[in-house]
């Protein structure tokens, strides 16, 4: 498992997970059947084909992206283009089950370019697996020059989310040259791992950082039931698998406990399941009714989820683009559309019609 940042532009690594610390409260079960539908004038266009899982989609200022095909190639898409551009100098990828070329988050760099430099190592996470599954896998930046990450439990769910010695399930954070911050919360313990900012995660593929309120949000799969939304604090132990809303995907249950002292409950979960992927927070004027929400994708029953957030919570939840198919991935362009990486279909922007 890795995390790189090239200088110019690009941060990319498996990822993490993170969680909270305090008495924890029962969190009601949202069932994405009964979610009002908020529906959107807009139009989902084509803009690239040839794309089949889009992990991530990452706009550059020029209104170029930047597009990861999971399986190892990275893609350029240039403003006002649909030819996707294969871009060089990647390290080399292990394409395993759910892993491969997985995130990318941009730090800075001019967007000129048609290959990465000088890519540097930032984190080499230990205890390898040829376990294909729950890679976590997404980064952000804050507005501090920190550089969060999360690597999911790998499919060793009884060893790695609770041991601070071990890497897996967990969220991280780095300084973007990848030196390990002297306030992360398990520096003074010799054993541990130091680069752990929040642990007890299954499988966390969604991430953003709200630059406004300070607060880093995720969510991650659960198993059977138990997809949960979250916002990471600082040396928190978000509770996998000790306590889960979810069950074996055989039907059996693996814990009796939703709620524990010490653990963070979520502030909400999704039952069933609705395989969340990405995260954006909405900030274009072209889409008046989703500006301020977080978005958020449905990969299993082929919608979005719009959030609204109040006093760092949710207050109100929508589905949106019923049908849309199986969403990776989300980004918000430089010109203010909204992109979608889809797997089997490639780009789409969201357009409004008139």
């Amino acid at each position: 498992m890795t995390a790189f940042i090239p200088t110019k532009t690009i941060a990319k690594t498996l990822s993490t997970a993170f969680i909270a610390v305090l008495v924890s409260t029962p969190v009601a079960a949202v069932d994405y059947k009964t979610l009002d539908v908020l529906p959107l004038n807009v139009k989902a266009v084509s803009v690239a084909k040839g794309v089949t899982i889009p992990w991530a989609i990452e706009p550059l200022s020029n209104g170029d992206l930047l597009i990861t095909e999971r399986s190892g190639t990275l893609y350029l898409l240039p403003k006002n283009s649909a030819n996707l551009t294969k871009l060089s100098g990647l390290p080399q990828i292990d394409a395993n089950g759910q892993g491969g070329l997985l995130d990318l988050a941009l730090h800075s760099g001019p967007d000129d370019r048609t290959e990465l430099l000088n890519t540097q190592l930032l984190y080499k996470g230990e205890h390898n697996s040829t376990k294909g599954q729950h890679y976590g896998s997404r980064i952000v930046f804050d507005n501090q020059g920190y550089v969060y990450f999360s690597i999911g439990d790998r499919g060793s769910r009884d060893k790695n989310p609770q041991d601070l010695t071990r890497d897996g399930g967990k969220i991280y954070r780095l300084h973007t040259d990848g030196r390990i911050p002297k306030d992360n919360p398990f520096v003074n313990q010799k054993s541990a791992k130091h680069a752990i900012w929040s642990y007890g995660h299954r499988n966390p593929q969604g991430m953003w950082f709200d630059k406004t309120t300070q607060t880093l949000w995720s969510h991650e799969h659960g198993p059977r039931g138990g997809d949960e939304l979250n916002i990471i604090k600082a040396g928190a132990n978000y509770g996998w698998p000790v306590v889960s809303y979810g069950i074996n995907y055989s039907g059996t249950s693996f814990t009796d406990i939703q709620e524990k002292d010490g653990m963070q409950s979520p502030v909400l979960h999704w039952t069933p399941s609705i395989a969340p992927s990405d995260m954006l927070l909405v900030s274009s004027d072209k889409y008046p009714q989703l500006k301020g929400k977080l978005l958020l994708s449905s990969m299993k029953f082929s919608f979005l989820s719009a959030l609204e957030i109040s006093n760092k919570g949710v207050s109100k939840q929508y589905k949106i683009l019923e049908g849309i198919g199986r969403v990776r991935s989300l980004a918000q362009g430089s010109d203010g559309y909204i992109y979608l990486g889809i797997d089997g279909q490639g780009i789409k922007r969201l357009e409004p019609e008139q």
